[in-house]
Formats: C-alpha cells, sequence, structure tokens
C-alpha cells in the first residue's frame, strides 16, 4: 500500500479522518432528501469534494463517481503519483460499487414521471454502475484493467482483493483500488427503512440495546503496488496487504451465516501465510443489527477461539455504514489502525449483549501494536470478504 484517499463524513484528509476515527466522533445529519424522515445519515461535505476535485465539476457522473473521482485523487498523490501516469497501460482500476447511479436513477424517474419532463441525455452514463470505474481511469489516464466489482456491502472489499490478484498475475503494477456509493437518495432511505433495519437513534454495533445501522455515503481508495514497482520508484511503505478470501453462504438472501463469515476470514489467514494468533486487530463488518452483529461474533470465536480472539471494533458506529464502500472505507481505518499503533473504538457502546461476548473495544481507542489485522466485509445474498493487511518488516508503531 502507497497510498490512501477517502471522501467521508468524517474526514476527507487522512489525519482528519483518523482523528475523528480514533476519537469515536461521528457526524451524522438529517438527510437533505427526507428532512422528516426519523433517522440520521452520514454525508460527505459538498465543499470539501469540489475543492480539490481534479477535474471540472463534472455532470456526466453520478454523485458515486464523484466521490470514487475525489477518493482516487487523494489517494494517488499520497502515493507520490501524479498525471500524467508513467507506464498507464500497466495501471488499472477496480472500483466496488453496489447501487450504480442512485441518486441520478431517482432524479430521472422524478423527471420522467412527476415533471413529464424528457430524461437527461446522459441519464445512461450517469446511471450504470461501471461509471465510477470508468471515471477513475478517465481522471487519472489508468488505461491498463478497469472495471466495478459489485456485490452489495462487500463490492469494494472484493475490489481491493481482485486488485492485489492483478497484481500478482503481473497483469497491471500499480492498481486503484477501492469503493465509492452514494445512496442518500430518499427512495433509496426509504427502502431500508422499509427492510426495519436502519437504526433510530444512534447505530451501536454489538451492543445489547442496538436497533439498526445509520446510512452513509463515501469514497475510498488505496494504491497497491508490486514490491518492484514501489521500490524502483523509491515509493514508502509500512503497510502490505497479504491476504485475501472470499466466500458465498449459499444459503439466506439476508440471514447471515456463521460458516461463510468464518470461511473467508481463514481463507485470508491461509492467502497471506498467517495464523490466527498473528492477527492482533480485526476491524468487523459490525453493522449493529441484530442478526449480523451476533452470528459475526460466533464467527470470529470459530476462526480465534473465544479466548484468544483479538480485539475487534466497527468502525461503522462512526462513519456509517457507506454500502458498497464501506469496505474501502474500513480497509483504510485497518492500515491507519496499524500505522498508529491504535484501535478505535466502537462508539455509542451503551450495555454490554451476552450473546456479543468479546472484547469490541468500546468507546474509547487502545494502544494497540499491530502486526497484522483483519477487516471483513459481509454482505446480503451472503457474499463474505476478508482482508489482511501486515506490517511491513521494519516499519515501526
Amino acid at each position: 500500500m502507497t497510498g490512501l484517499g477517502v471522501a467521508a463524513n468524517i474526514g476527507h484528509s487522512l489525519d482528519e479522518f483518523w482523528s475523528n476515527l480514533a476519537a469515536g466522533r461521528p457526524n451524522f445529519s438529517v438527510p437533505a432528501s427526507a428532512p422528516d424522515a426519523p433517522i440520521l445519515v452520514g454525508a460527505v461535505d459538498d465543499d470539501a469534494l469540489q475543492r480539490d476535485f481534479p477535474l471540472s465539476w463534472p455532470t456526466a457522473l453520478d454523485r458515486s463517481g464523484v466521490l470514487a473521482v475525489a477518493a482516487a485523487g487523494r489517494a494517488l498523490a499520497d502515493a507520490g503519483l501524479n498525471r500524467p501516469l508513467d507506464d498507464a497501460e500497466r495501471v488499472g482500476v477496480v472500483i466496488g460499487n453496489g447501487g450504480g447511479g442512485l441518486e441520478s436513477t431517482e432524479i430521472q424517474y422524478r423527471r420522467l414521471l412527476l415533471e413529464k419532463k424528457k430524461l437527461h441525455p446522459l441519464t445512461v452514463a450517469r446511471v450504470m454502475t461501471g461509471s465510477t470505474a470508468s471515471a477513475v481511469s478517465m481522471a487519472f489516464g489508468a488505461k491498463g484493467p478497469c472495471f466495478v466489482t459489485s456485490s452489495a456491502c462487500a463490492s469494494s472489499a472484493h475490489a481491493i482483493g481482485v486488485a492485489a490478484y492483478l497484481i500478482r498475475a503481473g497483469v497491471a503494477d500499480v492498481v486503484i483500488a477501492g469503493g465509492a456509493e452514494a445512496g442518500l437518495n430518499l427512495t433509496t432511505l426509504l427502502a431500508w427503512q422499509a427492510m426495519k433495519i436502519v437504526s433510530r437513534g444512534a447505530c451501536r454495533p454489538f451492543a445489547k440495546g442496538r436497533d439498526g445501522l445509520t446510512l452513509s455515503e463515501g469514497g475510498a481508495a488505496l494504491i497497491l503496488e508490486s514490491q518492484e514497482h514501489a521500490r524502483a520508484r523509491g515509493a514508502p511503505a509500512d503497510v502490505e496487504l497479504v491476504g485475501f478470501g472470499a466466500s458465498a453462504d449459499a444459503g439466506d438472501l439476508f440471514h447471515p451465516s456463521t460458516d461463510g463469515m468464518a470461511r473467508a476470514m481463514r481463507a485470508a489467514l491461509a492467502d497471506g501465510g498467517l495464523a490466527a494468533e498473528d492477527i492482533d486487530y480485526l476491524n468487523a463488518h459490525g453493522t449493529g443489527t441484530r442478526s449480523n452483529d451476533t452470528a459475526e461474533t460466533e464467527a470470529i470465536k470459530s476462526v480465534f477461539g473465544a479466548e484468544k480472539a483479538p480485539p475487534f471494533s466497527s468502525t461503522k458506529s462512526v462513519t456509517g455504514h457507506a454500502l458498497g464502500a464501506a469496505g474501502a472505507i474500513e480497509a483504510v481505518a485497518t492500515v491507519l489502525a496499524i500505522r498508529h499503533g491504535a484501535a478505535p473504538p466502537t462508539a455509542n457502546y451503551d450495555e454490554p449483549d451476552p450473546a456479543c461476548d468479546l472484547d469490541c473495544v468500546p468507546n474509547v481507542a487502545r494502544p494497540l501494536k499491530i502486526r497484522a489485522a483483519l477487516s471483513t466485509s459481509f454482505a446480503f445474498g451472503g457474499l463474505n470478504a476478508a482482508l489482511a493487511f501486515r506490517r511491513l518488516d521494519g516499519a515501526s508503531a
């Protein structure tokens, strides 16, 4: 990992993002699309997006594309890779996006059905799921393999894992990997509310009184490079992605499988040549729903043992659940946790749940020497992903 970038509700710079994450300081507000709804959402600041955007403000992009490009631009700058990219045909783009152009889809349906107007001529470009990856490619001139992974809330974790495969296979030297999602439009919010899993107050993962997730939008990107390429250009790196695991429950559309979760984690460990005892921290999926948090607790016990499970936290308690972008945002959080030598807290934890009886780093960040860490993402449809990160030899916390 030679570069990281975020466009999140709790920050646009890595320092701001980490400061709020480590402090357990969320940033939620009443949704502009549904001011009368009894919910809060995590929206990204428009002024910060426009200030740092590398192109003239786009008319052909859905908001998810804007978030993807903003995060990718920040990650490239962090990696010291500037336009024009050297050997651009060896630079790939893999972006996770779960819902496509959700905001643009609603705008155009309103235009057609309520306002009785013709659809905008750029509607197709704005709503197609693949446009997020295309936007990043066009913004920075990356000419290698370029596509979107779409697997609901595991989309961007899958994107990062597949990006690593491209580098291992020798298909690319550099891959811009991550995710973006902009789903705070009225239709999407009401659809999630209809499932009765959206919190009416604060998201409280693993706590006894938890009542659901808090939705957010966002984008995050990681610059993955082969070791040879990074060394040749003198790029500093202190953390590497060493393992990726994926599995399918092949069961219920909504109810998570402990076995499926555990198999993804074990696969990531095996892929990275890691033993369970090598993991010092785990960034959990931790949605704050009754079923996910209980199943995830049991999966962690299955992989690590109840007595030896590492400290873990759900950063969704601070960032909210950014759906297809969540895995990338949490991958950045995991890398920063390794880099800063601290486990960010699970915020809003008010009462222990006997069914979630492991150490979720409640409310207060914890100094922690992290040699290796896992980040997990589990999606509707029984789609599971886990990423294993390790501190590079010689790097200090």
